[in-house]
């Protein structure tokens, strides 16, 4: 079954809690993981990786906690997913790190890659600010194969 990890789904919900909180100040790991009855250390670790990966700024102090770096509308799934877990694959032949040991006999290899390549494509369109909106996701993407 392919899913993402418990961090990226945090990554997601953390990233459009500050998208809807945009211009009202800072929010802290603390404030995030209460609203939504997380872990505060996980999605502090959360954060810290989104910050390292450019997606959100960190300010320090009294009036610290993090903000979106830039404007949500050009923030990705794609790239929150990846900040958090690298690169996405969804079998192990699709990988950065070369071919398999079957490479020269494998059947599925080419059709899991078109896949593998869709599924990037729809998770790199999807906007954090479309995901604040009300609208159904069906009329944000549309996947087709």
């Amino acid at each position: 079954m392919m899913k993402l990890s418990k961090k990226a789904d945090y990554g997601l919900i953390a990233l459009k809690h500050l998208a809807m909180h945009n211009g009202h100040g800072s929010c802290s790991a603390s404030d995030i993981a209460e609203v939504y009855k997380m872990s505060t250390p996980l999605m502090a670790k959360v954060l810290q990786k989104l910050a390292k990966g450019g997606l959100v700024a960190a300010r320090h102090g009294s009036s610290g906690g993090y903000t979106l770096a830039r404007d949500a509308s050009l923030i990705t799934a794609l790239d929150v997913i990846r900040a958090i877990d690298g690169p996405l694959f969804i079998t192990s032949c699709i990988t950065s790190r070369g071919a398999c040991g079957v490479t020269t006999t494998c059947s599925i290899r080419e059709p899991l890659r078109r896949v593998n390549d869709s599924i990037l494509e729809v998770l790199g369109k999807v906007t954090i600010s479309q995901m604040t909106d009300e609208a159904p996701m069906s009329e944000v993407v549309e996947l087709r194969v």
